[in-house]
């Protein structure tokens, strides 16, 4: 099963976040099947960058979105974007 995640990169103590779809299986730091966008939180306010498209396509596709990632998809729209676009 494929899955819309995190992926960590950065210092230490200075992370640094890609959101990929990557196999469930895999480990975190696996190699992702696609990138989708970037979460850097670190800023104030947190700078979230996403490919809206290649996400509603993902999820199209029947990839599971993680929890942190549903709570950042939510801040931009793109949850209700899918939730209309499967109605």
């Amino acid at each position: 099963m494929l899955k819309i995640r995190l992926t960590r990169l950065g210092a230490k103590k200075a992370p640094y976040y890609r959101i990929v779809v990557a196999d469930s299986r895999a480990p975190r730091e696996g190699r992702p099947v696609d990138t989708i966008g970037s979460y850097d939180a670190t800023k104030s306010p947190a700078i979230v960058a996403v490919d809206e498209e290649k996400a509603l396509a993902w999820m199209g596709k029947g990839a599971q979105v993680s929890d942190t990632v549903r709570s950042l998809f939510k801040q931009q729209g793109i949850m209700k974007k899918f939730a209309e676009a499967r109605k």
